[in-house]
């Protein structure tokens, strides 16, 4: 069966993929990373190595797995063997703590964990409290060397019969606020992500430069279509926007999947305009807010066409906004792709009725891609589930948004982000607008602290322009707080009365995950109001 037949079944493996596109087009390059290439033959004999190993270790089918470590071409062969051999993978985030590092191993039950120099150093203070055997990816002393580890060249699983509904991978949330949740998505799932993604113009020759951490299902969604369907993908360690660009040009690349702050790195360069990028078909944008204007500006300056994804990693209801198709709708996620079912329910869990055009509510969804669950956490779960009258399963968002009358999502914020002062609902995002389009603001985020007064009240934190920056150099910082009270002021004569800023502030840069998301709760945590507010 060629790849193409394979990929119009109702269910097959990403791992199957693999193998036929190794059959008929041996020589391709599957993967690039700096000066190293990997063909889909392999691709596909280092995948079966790895699946042999893991067996001959004693990791059965649906056991897992976990992978910490910097992006790099064994991290995505070790990924891609676990499938092989019916394995879940548990990619875990670098940039978490130690401790919050061996709780998210120990959740999801890893029989191994494969490491680089740098996390086996930083997991050093609880590695006791890791019960999974170490195997170092890049051969250091982190773990035990991934060479003497792997199979014997030659080796081969033995086969597994793989179910829609075994756990494909555990991804765990950010853990800002407790213990992280490790979301359970199935090989079904992801079956139906790399069908959905020919939509997009994925196939045997598209290349995507990946700049976003592996374990991010950001690059995921974007990483698996590539490789499954025949394409390129060149891997970046870390983001550099130069690199990227160089890269996108040497490699005349087809695709790509950025989140919002890197994009208005790219843009933002004054050489911009001077690489050649005409080979783009796609460029693909999810994970954090995603302003009007510098959509408009990607449109204008860069070819190809630009889709915005809003869903969860949990998977239920997905929104697309193909921009370059919708310019009139830039200020909104899109409307709910081919059979994703997307409402909107009250603080009671009440559904918002569908002809309220304009009501405001909580965003739940329901679609084929779906999580099967946290993992060991059924009380979690439970809380991210809606279900409608006649039983039907939805996931809820914990955003806030409103559907206009084209049925185009408009998001409002997080409902924890929401700021409720003196009773009356202000949306962070709303204010954020306003503040963007001053001339000295670079970047800003709002949030609700404690107040006297309102219960809460909305702080900004902005990140000064250039112009900004050149009027005040540091000795002459009195003149910069007049400055700041005078953004404070401009923004409150656009603003309601219930939204106006009790205060602004400037910081050198917005606190960021790997995937740009604004770290909003250390933001809150570090303000110390200069009076009470």
């Amino acid at each position: 069966m060629s790849p193409e037949q394979l990929i119009d079944q109702p269910f097959a493996t990403y791992s199957g993929l693999i193998r036929q596109q190794a059959r008929t087009r041996p020589g391709h390059p599957a993967l690039i990373q700096d000066q190293r290439t990997v063909s889909f033959a392999a691709l596909d004999a280092m995948m079966d190595r790895v699946a042999a190993t893991l067996q001959r270790n004693g990791v059965r089918p649906t056991e897992a797995v976990a992978i910490c470590a910097g992006a790099s071409l064994e991290y995505a062969a070790v990924f891609l063997g676990a499938l092989r051999a019916g394995v879940a993978v548990a990619p875990l985030a670098p940039s978490s703590t130690a401790q919050s590092l061996a709780d998210m191993a120990a959740n999801a039950e890893a029989r191994l964990m494969f490491v680089d120099a740098t996390t086996a150093q930083e997991l050093g203070p609880v590695r006791s409290d890791i019960k999974a055997r170490f195997i170092a990816l890049d051969d250091s002393s982190g773990g035990e060397p991934f060479s003497r580890w792997l199979a014997p060249v030659g080796s081969t699983p033995t086969g597994v019969d793989i179910r829609p509904e075994w756990p494909f991978n555990i991804i765990y949330s950010s853990g800002t606020t407790g213990m992280p949740k490790g979301i359970v998505q199935p090989h079904g799932m992801r079956w139906a992500h790399v069908q959905r993604a020919r939509l997009q113009g994925y196939g045997p020759d598209a290349v995507t430069v990946i700049a976003t951490p592996l374990y991010s299902n950001t690059t995921l969604v974007s990483f698996f279509p590539t490789v499954t369907l025949g394409g390129t993908v060149v891997l970046m360690a870390k983001f550099d926007a130069a690199k990227y660009l160089a890269l996108a040009e040497k490699y005349r690349a087809t695709h790509t999947m950025l989140v919002p702050v890197q994009y208005q790195r790219l843009m933002a360069r004054p050489d911009f305009d001077r690489y050649d990028l005409s080979s783009f078909r796609m460029k693909l944008c999810t994970s954090a807010p995603f302003s009007a204007a510098l959509k408009a500006d990607i449109l204008k300056r860069w070819p190809g066409g630009l889709v915005e994804y809003y869903g969860m990693t949990e998977g239920g209801g997905t929104c697309i906004l193909a921009a370059h198709e919708h310019p009139d709708k830039l200020a909104t996620v899109g409307a709910p792709a081919e059979g994703h079912d997307m409402r909107l329910i009250d603080e009671s869990g009440r559904e918002v009725p569908r002809g309220e055009i304009g009501a405001i509510g909580e965003i739940v969804g329901h679609s084929p891609a779906m999580m099967n669950g946290y993992h060991r956490q059924p009380e979690k779960t439970r809380e991210a589930e809606w279900y409608a009258p006649d039983g039907k399963r939805f996931i809820r968002t914990g955003d806030v948004g409103r559907f206009d009358a084209d049925g185009f999502l408009t998001l409002m914020d997080r409902k924890k982000d929401m700021i409720i002062s003196g009773g009356f609902n202000v949306y962070p995002s709303d204010l954020e607008a306003v503040l963007l389009q001053h001339p000295d603001v670079a970047e800003a985020a709002v949030v609700g602290v404690a107040s006297e007064h309102w219960g809460e009240t909305p702080v900004a934190f902005v990140v000064a322009g250039a112009s900004l920056l050149a009027k005040h150099p540091p000795t002459r910082a009195s003149s910069l707080l007049r400055d700041v009270e005078q953004i404070k002021e401009w923004a409150n004569e656009r603003l309601g009365k219930t939204q106006r800023l009790a205060a602004v502030e400037i910081v050198e840069a917005l606190p960021r995950s790997a995937i740009g998301k604004v770290l909003k709760r250390e933001l809150r945590d570090a303000y110390r109001p200069a009076a009470t507010l």
